[in-house]
């Protein structure tokens, strides 16, 4: 018996291929997918309904698809808030190289508390710091994710370019060529999940062109595709990396990925904020996805990604919070804001995104660039049920006849209810599954503990 949940009287944006909205619609859930979607109320005759609901002065849309983040970083926020990148990164890693595994879990249940909470079904992150000795950080990650209830991906980074190979990691703060590919491989050997509507996957993922060799890029990518996963890494962030990469190479950063075999179908890269026109033609021929991180890339005077380039040439495009170092917030809600707000400080102005572009960046492009956009991403009968209410009947929207518009442009809606395969996560702002209050209380005195332990260091 397939359990159904009818939800009624919203407005629904779809985010389908034409965009459909409906003023006024419902949205069937049967078992752990979309069974009907459309204008007016559900269809009449419903068997084993156990739940109906009146979202009247709701929005419905897909679930937000965070692309890029790093979820131990939510207990060094407030750091450094005034440095470019190379430099946050020589300010930050000597303390991140001293994290452990309970302090990785509390990271991770903060960071994904908050992106849950603000709309959040699918989240991901890419995690490369790997102390000697600091205990399984790949199954803290994974075990808070399963917890909240969040569909996830867990992008296994690494580094083995330390400072004494011209890399920005402290040489305590990497791995071997050799270990990191095996405990790649063993990652995804124990937590991949293929299926259609799996919960867990994960892709190969080592950091960037300034904390990897090149041999651990070219074997990486043979193992991803090998094992048949995803590829995820930085690329083209600063002018400072595109210097280093041309420096050490002989190469910008776009060719330099390309040598290694790090564009394809099966590549997503975070940032691609200095990309000239030969680049995004690479980008889209190869059909390679980009995480735009419009916050992080402000709070690191990066510069503004050429986002409306990217689209008109077919790029996938998704976005990203980024962690929680450079972007403090720690919400992908207010990145569909962002990325409408600072892309329009570029050269398309007015006319770069608008607010149906930003909300399809943060839905469907983001499950396009996870490789997950059969399933999720968008309102359709057949994809698993991951929707998000938003309660637009608020002062701070209510006046906004758009509802898109108001979403996207107004202050972060709140969440009355979010779904992930399904299962209901978020009532009325809260988490379902988890205790916020404790979240708070842990990441605090991790974040004092950690901070203990490099002041000692």
């Amino acid at each position: 018996m397939v359990q159904r949940i009818v939800i009624e009287n919203c407005a629904v944006a779809t985010v389908d291929a034409a965009d459909t909205e409906y003023a006024s619609g419902h949205v069937v859930i049967a078992g752990n997918r979309i069974e009907s979607v459309g204008a007016g109320k559900a269809p009449e005759g419903l068997t084993d309904v156990v739940r109906r609901i009146d979202a009247s002065g709701h929005l419905v849309t897909p679930g937000l698809v965070n692309t890029h983040h790093h979820y131990y970083q939510w207990i060094t926020r407030g750091l450094a808030t005034d440095h470019n990148l190379f430099d946050w990164l020589v300010a930050l890693y000597p303390t991140w190289a001293r994290i452990d595994e309970p302090m990785v879990r509390a990271a991770a249940q903060g960071s994904l508390a908050m992106m849950a909470r603000g709309g959040v079904t699918t989240a991901m992150d890419h995690h490369y710091v790997f102390p000697k000795d600091s205990g399984d950080l790949s199954g803290a990650i994974i075990g808070a994710a399963r917890e909240m209830g969040v569909r996830f991906t867990l992008a296994r980074g690494s580094m083995d370019r330390s400072e004494k190979d011209g890399g920005l990691p402290p040489d305590f703060a990497v791995e071997t060529l050799e270990g990191a590919l095996a405990a790649t491989e063993a990652t995804v050997d124990e937590h991949h999940d293929p299926s259609f509507d799996a919960m867990t996957q994960i892709a190969v993922a080592p950091c960037s062109p300034f904390s990897v060799s090149t041999e651990l890029l070219r074997e990486g990518a043979e193992l991803a595709r090998r094992k048949g996963v995803r590829l995820h890494t930085h690329g083209s962030e600063t002018v400072e990396e595109e210097q280093f990469c041309k420096e050490l190479f002989g190469m910008g950063p776009t060719d330099y990925f390309e040598s290694t075999g790090w564009l394809g179908e099966d590549v997503w890269m975070a940032h691609c904020v200095h990309m000239n026109d030969s680049d995004i033609a690479a980008f889209a021929r190869t059909k390679t996805g980009v995480a735009h991180c419009p916050s992080s890339n402000a709070r690191l005077a990066a510069g503004i990604a050429r986002v409306p380039d990217m689209l008109a040439a077919g790029v996938p495009v998704g976005l990203g919070v980024d962690g929680t170092a450079s972007n403090e917030s720690g919400e992908l809600h207010t990145e569909l804001r962002n990325a409408l707000l600072i892309n329009r400080l570029g050269a398309h102005r007015e006319a770069a995104l608008n607010a149906r572009q930003a909300l399809r960046l943060g839905t469907y492009g983001g499950a396009q660039v996870l490789g997950r956009a059969r399933e999720t991403g968008s309102l359709e009968p057949g994809k698993l049920a991951d929707l998000v209410l938003w309660n637009l009947d608020t002062l701070a929207h209510a006046s906004i006849a758009d509802p898109v518009i108001a979403l996207v442009l107004g202050a972060a809606a709140p969440v009355t209810a979010s779904f992930v395969n399904g299962e209901q996560i978020v009532e009325n702002g809260r988490l379902l599954h988890v205790d916020e209050d404790e979240i708070a209380r842990s990441t605090r005195a991790e974040a004092r503990r950690l901070a203990a332990i490099a002041a000692r260091a």
